[in-house]
């Protein structure tokens, strides 16, 4: 009998490593990939792109009602298309990570954003990422984990990014922007950042991002088992 597939849930703040983490449970399982946040990253850089305002909640939920984004997975990598155009490394500077931040505490973008989250891993087989998955997007999800770090160990995976980029942001300037999206995601009204009642959670400020999936995909599997006996 074929071992039904699950719906894992990762979520967590910025820096800690989720879709790193993510991408690498989905290659242990055979599992597919979703990055929730690059939905909103990819909504931020329309918006900027078409110089919505930020601060306009109607306009950037007309915005979010009225973009297709497909999340295409690529040779191991996730391709983000918005309304047929490739904008996977476009959506991935600190100035559309910011914005990103904002567009997604409006309910207005949300809304349209999870029903596509949902429709994307309702048959299973997926590791969705993000920071509402096991408490909004899939609230009975099979497997919740809540990943996290220390503001400091979060701060300084951020920056090595921004270094890889060629981004100038200095380390202590990364570490203000950790503690302004933390503060951001806790007080935001439609989602807040949580950990779900169920969730196990994980610090992984020791942990590299292979240890750390190892043990979520071993928690998998063990859930997968004890299913299907």
């Amino acid at each position: 009998m074929a071992v039904r597939k699950l719906i894992i849930a990762i979520d967590g703040p910025v820096g800690s490593g989720k879709s790193t983490v993510a991408r690498l449970v989905a290659e242990l399982l055979g599992y597919t990939y979703l990055d929730s946040g690059a939905m909103y990253r990819a909504v931020a850089w329309k918006a900027l792109r078409d110089r919505v305002p930020l601060d306009s909640e109607e306009r950037l939920a007309q915005l979010a009602r009225t973009t297709r984004i497909d999340l295409l997975p690529d040779e191991g990598k996730l391709r983000v298309m918005l309304d047929g155009q490739d904008v996977t490394d476009a959506i991935r500077t600190p100035q559309v990570s910011q914005a990103a931040s904002k567009v997604a505490v409006v309910a207005g973008v949300r809304e349209p954003m999870v029903a596509e989250q949902r429709r994307a891993g309702e048959l299973g087989g997926v590791v969705m990422e993000g920071r509402d998955i096991g408490t909004v997007v899939f609230p009975r999800a099979d497997v919740k984990i809540f990943l996290d770090a220390s503001p400091e160990i979060r701060a300084g995976r951020r920056w090595r990014e921004h270094c890889e980029k060629g981004e100038t942001l200095s380390l202590e300037q990364t570490l203000a922007e950790i503690h302004e999206r933390d503060r951001r995601d806790a007080a935001r009204e439609a989602s807040p950042l949580v950990r779900a009642a169920d969730a196990v959670f994980v610090d992984n400020t020791a942990m590299d991002a292979e240890e750390t999936a190892r043990l979520i995909a071993l928690l998998a599997r063990e859930k997968a088992g004890a299913a299907a006996g």
